[in-house]
């Protein structure tokens, strides 16, 4: 399918190709974490500048044929501001454009439906302090009830009400959402969300009592991650994560 794309390199400023490139990233390794599902998920990115414009998955395509130059630039409505010979799923951008609108942080949304992260979501007492990847989301996590598939613009408010300022989001029965700055810090985000569901299933599995972290030590996280990553955040990951890509496929960034 990739062999088609036409690249938009020389049609957009060179801020909104560095966001392209990243996003594209992300959806590649969205795929090689094996967090994808199908065609059914999305991550969207804000495009640099005044106009309050997105990039996001054509509807389609498998996370791993993604690429730059396939990504539908469009507006809070789902609507292509960019000739596209792909189509998006409206339905789908309802999440994402209600935090896009809602919070100025939110230069990324990244929500998947991985089994882990569902298979907690299905639990009443949601994600537990029980692993030291737990610590971080629990620093900063919400959940939102179920309302059947994201169809509706009125939850689009219940939505926003319950994320609030968090970065994280457990769609209960539904899946995992996180917030980020940038999309590097969406995806590094949802790498510890996603690792802590999967540590979770796992100890829950063995059947035996679990140990939980102290609440002391999950409100310290978020100094504890800045301290970590020497005040990098998630920039300390992510290059190294963008050298994997390039072994695998540099094809992302066409």
């Amino acid at each position: 399918m990739n062999d088609a794309v036409q690249s938009v390199r020389s049609l957009v400023s060179e801020a909104e190709w560095e966001q392209r490139v990243a996003l594209a990233a992300a959806y590649r390794l969205v795929a090689h974490f094996r967090w994808d599902d199908l065609v059914f998920t999305h991550i969207s990115a804000r495009v640099p500048g005044p106009e309050h414009h997105f990039l996001i998955n054509p509807y389609g395509f498998l996370f791993d044929e993604i690429t730059a130059s396939s990504l539908v630039k469009v507006d809070l409505h789902g609507a292509k501001v960019l000739d596209s010979p792909y189509d998006v799923n409206p339905a789908g951008f309802t999440i994402h454009s209600a935090i896009h609108a809602a919070r100025e942080d939110a230069q990324c949304v990244l929500h998947v439906h991985s089994l882990n992260g569902v298979a907690i979501a299905a639990q009443k007492e949601g994600l537990l302090p029980i692993s030291q990847h737990s610590i971080f989301p629990l620093s900063s996590l919400a959940y939102h009830d179920y309302e059947g598939v994201a169809l509706n613009e009125d939850e689009k408010p219940r939505l926003v009400e319950d994320l609030g300022t968090k970065r994280f989001l457990m769609l209960r029965n539904h899946g995992l959402l996180t917030v980020g700055r940038s999309v590097a810090e969406a995806f590094i985000g949802m790498y510890f969300f996603e690792s802590a569901c999967n540590i979770q299933v796992r100890a829950q599995a063995g059947g035996k009592d679990l140990s939980r972290v102290s609440e002391g030590i999950v409100d310290a996280a978020e100094a504890t991650w800045r301290q970590v990553t020497h005040g990098s955040g998630a920039g300390v990951a992510w290059p190294a994560l963008l050298r994997r890509l390039e072994r695998i496929d540099p094809s992302y960034r066409t």
